[in-house]
């Protein structure tokens, strides 16, 4: 039995533009400069508030990070909720997720994601895979990537080792964390990350669209 760990934001949807705003929305509101879309998803992957602290330059979560991550939480429903704001699948992502279904004889799916379990949980509801995801965790539960928590927590749970553990992601944290827990690493391209960055991580392999995963999983 394998298990297959994938990432969300980055990997499964497209969401850097509704994070983006959310995030410049709270940045104006806290009185800093409105951060490019380039910083912005540089840090997609970590945990709310050590994001924010990176963002700001600072080595620590302080409380003005701390405010800045409640104040992120509190508007970022109204904000998903306007015009422009979809946070759409990938192309081939839900071609992928129903071919891997077909295989639960052989493969379990999984996400360990830095959005909260309520984040998640809309995304997965929203695509229909929930009934799909046997095991998931989320900022809510675990340290933030790359902490390898998040894997090996999940291999406990389904009781696969990290050796038969596939991690899929886009960024640098998904690589260093899937390679900390002794997970197989998966790159995917179409993310916020680069290819280089990636295979510097720890990157196994990188797959250019979805399709590619397949030979990596099966």
């Amino acid at each position: 039995m394998k298990l297959v760990l994938f990432d969300c934001d980055g990997t499964l949807v497209d969401s850097a533009q509704l994070i983006h705003e959310v995030m410049a929305r709270t940045f104006v509101e806290f009185k800093h400069k409105r951060p490019n879309i380039a910083s912005t998803k540089s840090i997609i992957g970590l945990t709310l508030d050590i994001a924010i602290a990176r963002m700001l330059g600072r080595q620590h979560v302080d409380d003005e990070a701390l405010a800045m991550m409640a104040h992120y939480k509190a508007i970022y429903s109204d904000v998903r909720d306007e015009p422009g704001m979809d946070t759409p699948l990938f192309d081939g992502i839900q071609r992928l997720i129903d071919t891997l279904v077909t295989r639960n004889d052989e493969l379990l799916i999984g996400a360990v994601t830095g959005k909260s379990r309520r984040g998640l949980t809309q995304i997965l509801d929203m695509y229909g895979f929930t009934p799909h995801f046997v095991v998931s965790r989320t900022a809510d539960d675990c340290p933030s990537k790359p902490h390898p928590a998040m894997v090996t927590e999940c291999c406990e749970q389904t009781g696969v080792s990290a050796h038969d553990t596939i991690v899929i992601g886009d960024a640098i944290y998904d690589m260093q964390m899937a390679k900390a827990a002794g997970a197989t690493a998966i790159g995917v391209s179409w993310g916020y990350a680069n290819i280089e960055d990636l295979l510097a991580s720890g990157a196994d392999a990188i797959a250019h669209h979805p399709n590619d995963l397949l030979s990596h999983i099966v």
